[in-house]
């Protein structure tokens, strides 16, 4: 088992993310200074698991600052979503049949910090 699956199950154990548990989160994650796809993955997997449960404030702006950063400042499309990460993003959100306040406040912050917000996620909101 890898470190990401490690620490996934450690984190699920009680099916509340803490504040200690986001700090492990961060430095994991952003030990080599940047977010892919894996550990992106990895984030909307948290978060389906603990939609509804009553974590620290911490993991959803984490949550929001960490998908963010994947989708922005990438090398490939810095500041877009391109058509590729709209439609992973599209199916992440969509896949369970609700969109949480975790979910909304990521969508909401990429609205206003992207250069163009594609019409698939405006439906979302």
């Amino acid at each position: 088992m890898g470190n990401l699956a490690k620490l996934k199950a450690s984190i699920l154990e009680d099916g509340v993310i803490d504040a200690d548990e986001v700090k492990a989160l961060e430095a994991e994650l952003y030990a080599d200074g940047v977010i892919d796809r894996e550990e992106a993955d990895l984030l909307f997997d948290l978060n389906d698991e603990v939609s509804g449960n009553d974590n620290d404030p911490a993991w959803q702006a984490f949550f929001v600052k960490a998908i963010s950063d994947y989708l922005l400042e990438d090398e490939n499309s810095p500041g877009e979503l391109d058509a590729e990460e709209e439609e992973w993003l599209y199916n992440k959100i969509a896949s369970d049949g609700v969109i949480d306040g975790t979910e909304r406040a990521l969508l909401l912050n990429l609205k206003e910090k992207a250069k163009v917000f594609p019409d698939s996620l405006v439906s979302l909101l």
